[in-house]
């Protein structure tokens, strides 16, 4: 996980740190085909070239960047499991359990759904 351990060692908070990680890792084991990269100061994951899913950190939460189409595509799932979402991401506190089975099953979605496509963002 080179690419990311520098946007790691930014987050102060070490049990967040944890978080995040453990949720990058999972991604990197579940897909290894899929590229990390930071763009825009975000560790995300793209599929020839073509974005997968982000990550960014507040103080409150770490947001999830899959675009508003899987958003849409996952709502249910995503409020079911506590969360709260916006548009583009949906938000896992610092406190909540990670829903690892839902990041999975987006992360399959985009990649499917995006296999032919040939821009960065839809």
């Amino acid at each position: 996980m080179s690419s990311f351990e520098e946007f790691l060692t930014k987050i102060e908070d070490e049990k967040n740190r944890f978080k995040l990680k453990s949720i990058l890792d999972y991604i990197e084991k579940k897909f290894p085909n899929l590229e990390q990269v930071i763009k825009w100061n975000q560790p995300m994951f793209t599929d020839h070239q073509t974005f997968i899913i982000g990550f960014s950190v507040s103080k409150n939460h770490i947001s999830v960047a899959p675009e508003s189409k899987t958003i849409n595509m996952f709502r249910d799932e995503i409020v079911n499991s506590g969360y709260t979402l916006s548009k583009e991401i949906f938000r896992i506190k610092w406190d909540q359990k990670i829903n690892y089975g839902l990041l999975e099953n987006i992360v399959k979605f985009n990649v499917m759904d995006k296999k032919e496509y040939k821009k960065f963002w839809r």
